[in-house]
């Protein structure tokens, strides 16, 4: 759905010039319900623009619109087809009108607030709060972040890949990697650069960890150390931290997080580059917990072997240890979840 109730989906061409650069590149333009999302023709996103952020910075007589998505960024986007720009005037207008105008004294009583918030969040509040409630949120409630915000990547990246019997190989590879531990594992087209996790133990897998290589101990390795990167860096901590005092605060009183700052953070999951190998001593202890072949992720990460040497050397060591990844036949299925 888009924020113009009348659209199903409405995309057009433009022309973009990322921030920091000279070159214009012809791209797609499609508006959400909370994003404008720019991608390549290839279908693969290259940046989301809040729609209320976004300001013309060129005179609306002009046909050609220029638009920009923060006033501290080169980057533009210029737009020439009307049914676009007209869409986007229309929710500048209609945000204009929800805005509240509050009296003097209301402001000023607002403003104290905000500098009492401003003074004591300073000093030690918003970090001592994030940790209370990443201590104290429920697997209930963290299975539900990580729902919601899976279903707003599936707005802005598609559909996860899923047919009857890859679904069930995936689940066999999430069962054979956890244990009892919970969770879930996902194959996505785009969206995600090579593997992502939210909370509720969920793991996102590009599907080109299953469709470009031979050996299923290539994803399920990756899945591994995406699974150690979350016991790292707690994905719950990383949406507080990112989305501030007020969000911690709500989901503390009410359970929830509301849905812009779930809308942000899914944007900022998305253009995230891909991240670092995680510790390597945590990341072999987890291998041979799992009894996993490590050599095979090992190389994919770095086909000369010089950066994951450590890794290789340990498949050596406990080489006798491990056990097959999945079966043939489960292995030919999950290689096919997406269809093709």
């Amino acid at each position: 759905m888009t924020a113009l109730t009348e659209y199903d989906r409405l995309e057009a061409s433009a022309l973009w010039r990322a921030e920091g650069e000279t070159q214009k590149r012809e791209v797609l333009v499609t508006i959400g319900d909370a994003t404008l999302v720019i991608s390549d023709f290839a279908g693969t996103p290259l940046a989301h623009w809040s729609l209320p952020a976004i300001e013309r910075v060129n005179g609306t007589n002009e046909k050609k619109a220029l638009y920009s998505p923060d006033p501290n960024t080169d980057e533009r986007l210029e737009v020439d087809d009307s049914t676009l720009i007209d869409g986007i005037a229309r929710i500048h207008r209609a945000l204009e009108r929800g805005r509240t105008h509050p009296g003097r004294l209301r402001g000023l009583v607002i403003g104290g607030a905000v500098a009492a918030c401003v003074g004591l969040g300073i000093f030690w509040l918003p970090n001592a709060l994030i940790r209370q409630a990443v201590s104290i949120v429920p697997d209930v409630t963290r299975n539900e972040i990580g729902a919601q915000l899976l279903d707003r990547m599936q707005r802005l990246s598609g559909q996860p890949c899923s047919t009857a019997r890859g679904a069930l190989a995936l689940e066999h590879l999430n069962t054979r990697l956890r244990a009892s531990e919970g969770g879930r594992l996902v194959v996505v087209q785009s969206g995600v650069p090579i593997t992502q996790h939210l909370p509720g133990r969920i793991v996102l897998l590009n599907r080109s960890l299953v469709e470009d290589f031979d050996d299923p101990a290539v994803p399920a390795g990756y899945a591994l150390a995406e699974m150690e990167r979350a016991q790292q860096h707690d994905p719950l901590e990383r949406l507080l931290k990112q989305s501030g005092l007020m969000a911690t605060l709500r989901l503390l009183t009410t359970g929830h997080i509301d849905a812009a700052t779930l809308d942000a953070h899914t944007e900022a999951l998305l253009i995230a580059p891909p991240a670092a190998i995680v510790a390597t001593d945590s990341l072999i202890e987890r291998f041979v917990r799992a009894q996993v072949h490590i050599a095979p992720y090992a190389y994919a990460v770095d086909i000369t072997g010089a950066q994951t040497l450590p890794l290789i050397e340990a498949d050596a060591i406990h080489i006798d240890n491990t056990r097959a990844t999945l079966s043939d036949g489960d292995w030919i299925a999950l290689q096919g979840i997406c269809g093709s």
